[in-house]
């Protein structure tokens, strides 16, 4: 869950950067190599930016970088 703490952080500081986008999250994301991009798809399978704001990730461990939209930022998630 660290990775996804460090991620989360990361993110956070990204956000506050004027026109932050999905783009500007995904690169962000690329730079932590603990995130396991297959199964951060399959989450973001029906992502809708429209209604849902920022994709969320998910690690190897399967602990998850969550995007917030009630409080705008990411928060990490325990593995479910």
């Amino acid at each position: 869950m660290d990775d996804a703490k460090r991620l989360t952080a990361a993110l956070n500081v990204a956000v506050k950067s004027p026109q932050f986008s999905n783009s500007k999250a995904r690169a962000v994301a690329r730079q932590a190599p603990a995130v396991n991009w297959p199964a951060t798809k399959a989450l973001n399978a029906d992502f809708n930016p429209d209604v849902d704001g920022f994709e969320s990730f998910v690690m190897n461990d399967g602990s998850t970088c969550e995007w917030s939209s009630g409080q705008f930022r990411y928060v990490t998630q325990a593995r479910k």
